[in-house]
């Protein structure tokens, strides 16, 4: 009887310590809704709204219906009309779309003649799955003329798949999975900085000295800044020599993203960092975070097929940018220069994250 006596006293305690704890009672309850939100809407295999640019050099009542016929398929999403296949390569090179529609002068006659394919259609082919979803419309018949009654020839569509020509999946998997990597090690290593400092004590010695709460919170990211770069380069390394995955752009311009990406993550983790009491606390806000940055940053699953929702909350985060940045660098041969939204989105993010961080942190024991 003691020892239940003892055990209902211990089981008593971690109930009420469970309740005291707010984040963890959140947790109990956050990541399961967050869980089945994320796997039931985000992860869609069916993936629609592909975006789209059309070179209609034709520019007939036939090849004006065939672009109706293609947006009706809701497969592709139309987001932009160019004058020229090379615009469509630049804009498949900066990633603003996924499929370019290439409709020649002589679209008319290939259709009547059936002797040649009559539409070209350009996929950014390093996401096998993009490259799966566009191979569908091969089979989508092409009109003899804009009456619905008329009849309908197939065949006449060719897909040339862009940048991952041999549909290798680690070719789109390793700059992705660097992201998620560098992310889940930054993000974690800071998290735990300053209540690690308060639960060993130190913070206390800190409170003495004058350094102020910037100072502070530079000096806490700067170390790992050259750690996340050495993590950088062994993950291209193996990346290189394992899965003979290319980096067709420029390195300096990879390192450039990195930089710019472990600094978000490390001013992230420090945010956290001043925004919890333990490290089992800091380490549960990194899971919280993590999961949603590996399903909604394109990383696992096509982001234009996500709802616009999922999409919008994708966006916030900075690993999205990044797995854009380091499959525009190394798969697609984009310079950063084109690619500077996604940069100065990175930069963007840590200065606004260690400002709150510094201002969040204060030199006292709570």
């Amino acid at each position: 009887m003691k020892s239940l006596s003892r055990l209902n006293a211990i089981i008593k305690k971690e109930v009420l310590q469970l309740s005291r704890d707010r984040l963890t009672f959140g947790m109990v309850f956050g990541l399961p809704i967050m869980q089945i939100l994320l796997f039931g809407y985000a992860i869609n295999t069916d993936v629609r709204n592909l975006k789209t640019a059309v070179a209609n050099q034709a520019n007939t009542h036939l090849s004006r219906q065939f672009v109706a016929d293609l947006r009706a398929t809701q497969v592709v999403k139309i987001v932009e009309t160019v004058a020229t296949p090379d615009a469509l390569e630049g804009l498949l090179r900066r990633g603003k779309i996924s499929i370019g529609i290439v409709i020649p002068h002589d679209f008319d006659r290939r259709v009547v003649d059936n002797n040649r394919a009559a539409v070209h259609v350009l996929v950014d082919g390093s996401d096998p799955t993009i490259l799966a979803v566009a191979n569908q419309l091969r089979t989508m018949p092409i009109r003899f003329d804009t009456t619905l009654q008329s009849p309908k020839k197939q065949d006449l569509i060719e897909v040339r798949p862009y940048y991952n020509p041999e549909r290798r999946t680690p070719v789109n998997i390793v700059p992705g999975l660097m992201g998620v990597i560098l992310m889940m090690t930054m993000m974690l290593f800071t998290a735990v900085a300053i209540v690690r400092e308060r639960e060993r004590g130190n913070l206390e010695l800190l409170i003495n000295t004058p350094v102020s709460s910037a100072e502070l919170m530079i000096g806490k990211v700067t170390p790992y800044i050259a750690i996340g770069l050495l993590q950088l380069a062994i993950i291209l390394g193996f990346g290189q020599l394992l899965f003979d995955v290319p980096v067709r752009g420029s390195i300096f311009d990879l390192y450039v993203a990195g930089s710019a990406f472990i600094a978000a993550n490390l001013a992230l983790g420090l945010l956290i960092s001043t925004a919890t009491q333990t490290q089992f606390q800091a380490m549960q806000m990194t899971i919280f975070i993590l999961m949603p940055s590996i399903l909604l940053s394109g990383f696992m699953f096509p982001f234009d097929g996500m709802p616009v929702i999922a999409q919008y909350i994708g966006e916030i985060l900075p690993t999205t940018h990044f797995i854009r940045l380091t499959r525009g660098i190394m798969l697609r041969e984009a310079p950063i220069s084109e690619l500077t939204s996604d940069l100065f989105f990175l930069i963007g993010f840590t200065l606004v994250a260690m400002t709150i961080a510094a201002t969040r942190f204060s030199k006292r024991l709570d």
